[in-house]
């Protein structure tokens, strides 16, 4: 074999390598708050809805109670009866503030902020504090 072809199938091999091992990486931050809410304890079962307020949870008789906003991924607890703990905006004075970042693996950046009264949102919300299960059932 002449050096010419050796050169030419470790081009080709660490080429290949160099393509394998490329792997693209982005970062995402998101941050939820609402001010000006008040702390409130709901009981009741954890459903997922599509669009902007994945999870939402219902009362005893199968009626919304509060949009849980958060940006957990609370899967676990979908279709179970649960006690979710936060700050609850449908008062006067209630603002729900949605901020994310995200960096990419070039370095580029984009940050995105929401803000919303109480009155601008369609469901009552309520920024997630803390989650359980609880004993009982919900009956669809």
């Amino acid at each position: 074999m002449k050096l010419r072809d050796t050169i030419a199938i470790a081009l080709l091999f660490t080429t290949g390598l160099a393509a394998q091992s490329s792997i693209t990486e982005t970062k995402e931050k998101t941050r939820i708050a609402v001010k000006g809410g008040r702390s409130i304890t709901v009981t009741g079962c954890l459903h997922r809805i599509p669009g902007n307020i994945s999870y939402v949870v219902t009362d005893d008789a199968g009626d919304l109670a509060y949009g849980i906003v958060t940006s957990e991924n609370l899967l676990k607890y979908v279709d179970r009866r649960i006690a979710v703990r936060g700050n609850a905006a449908d008062g006067p004075d209630a603002k729900v503030t949605i901020e994310r970042k995200v960096k990419g693996a070039t370095g580029n950046k984009s940050r995105s902020k929401v803000q919303m009264n109480s009155d601008e949102v369609e469901i009552p919300l309520l920024a997630l504090k803390s989650i359980r299960t609880v004993t009982g059932s919900c009956g669809r």
